[in-house]
């Protein structure tokens, strides 16, 4: 079994999280900000990837940190569980609609993070979450994750929608992109020999 636990502990947070990347989408989640535990449950699900995550964060001053120290320890833990990288697909791209709204994303464990967002607002909260800091999660799960992301929103009007969607094809993606090859099961899919 593929599995990490990361624990993160500054002055701003503190977080544990445990991830199998061999799971069934089985999810514990509590970051203390409703929106952000219903995204982090559809990634667990539609990734197929076990996630127990609590924050304690400093939300009585906002919730950038929350947001971001989640992804950096989520990311973390996705990057230990994949280890050397040895056998794994490497790439994935899923199309993810709900409703009006479709989103697409594309996923390369390259070792090489970067985020490509495409995606905005017509309001500035979903819930309690700012939705400013829903492309700072996916920069910070990149960043740690060591993951080429690309998000793109190809239509859609509903902000909840949208943010959705982008959660759910990132998930599919992943899910793609953390599967073991069969024809390749033995091999770092790299010509570096590396990830």
């Amino acid at each position: 079994m593929r599995t990490a636990t990361v624990n993160r502990n500054t002055a701003e947070t503190k977080i544990g999280v445990t991830v199998n990347l061999d799971g069934t989408g089985v999810y514990r989640v509590a970051t203390g900000i409703g929106f952000l535990d219903h995204m982090l449950e559809q990634l667990s699900r539609h990734a197929l990837i076990d996630i127990d995550v609590t924050v304690d964060g400093d939300l009585h001053i906002d919730q950038h940190h929350t947001t971001e120290d989640s992804a950096l320890a989520i990311g973390d833990a996705i990057s230990k569980a994949l280890g050397d990288r040895r056998g794994i697909m490497r790439y994935g791209t899923a199309y993810a609609p709900m409703d009006e709204a479709l989103t697409r994303a594309a996923v390369d464990i390259s070792g090489r993070p970067f985020l490509v967002w495409k995606l905005e607002f017509t309001q500035e909260k979903l819930g309690e979450w700012d939705t400013e800091l829903v492309e700072h999660w996916f920069h910070s799960f990149a960043q740690s994750a060591g993951l080429t992301l690309h998000v793109e929103n190809l239509y859609g009007r509903n902000n909840h929608h949208l943010v959705e969607s982008a959660f759910k094809a990132l998930a599919r993606a992943l899910r793609q992109a953390v599967e073991i090859d069969s024809r390749k099961a033995d091999a770092v899919p790299s010509t570096k020999g590396v990830l």
